[in-house]
């Protein structure tokens, strides 16, 4: 249901209806997985990455990338995340978060093509396009709620 209510300004803007909440809500529990999967990164082991089914060689490949993957891989995530509670809030600071999101993942992205991660780890490419989606799609939920005045 859609109620109408003034900005401050006196402009009438819309509350935000029901599907605004429910993806909002979605992004921000995929977030919270990308937090957790974040964090565990940093006890990555050759051993661990084994037992989640990577050869030897796969693991020392995916454990040697720059850092910097790393940091597009923080501020996808984190950015996501916090993107998605602003999105939850109706505040319009998601917007340039959510891209600045958007673009960590691109780059992550841009780093698995240029070090041939999707060639050694082909599961890669699959997580990260959904990854990718995921974060396209919120970055486009926060455009439509910025264009249908749904931001408080």
């Amino acid at each position: 249901m859609n109620t109408r209510a003034l900005n401050g300004d006196g402009s009438r803007r819309l509350s935000a209806p029901l599907w605004h909440y429910s993806f909002a809500g979605l992004g921000l529990a995929w977030n919270a997985f990308g937090l957790c999967q974040f964090a565990g990164s940093f006890r990555q082991t050759t051993e661990s990455l084994m037992t989640q089914g990577v050869t030897g060689d796969q693991a020392a490949i995916y454990l040697s990338l720059p850092v910097w993957m790393s940091v597009a891989f923080a501020v996808g995530v984190i950015g996501g995340a916090i993107g998605s509670v602003f999105l939850v809030l109706r505040d319009r600071r998601a917007l340039p978060v959510l891209a600045v999101s958007f673009a960590g993942y691109i780059g992550r992205f841009s780093g698995d093509v240029a070090y041939d991660v999707f060639d050694i780890i082909p599961s890669q490419f699959a997580v990260l396009i959904v990854v990718v989606l995921v974060a396209a799609t919120l970055l486009g939920l926060a455009l439509l709620a910025a264009r249908k005045k749904i931001f408080a």
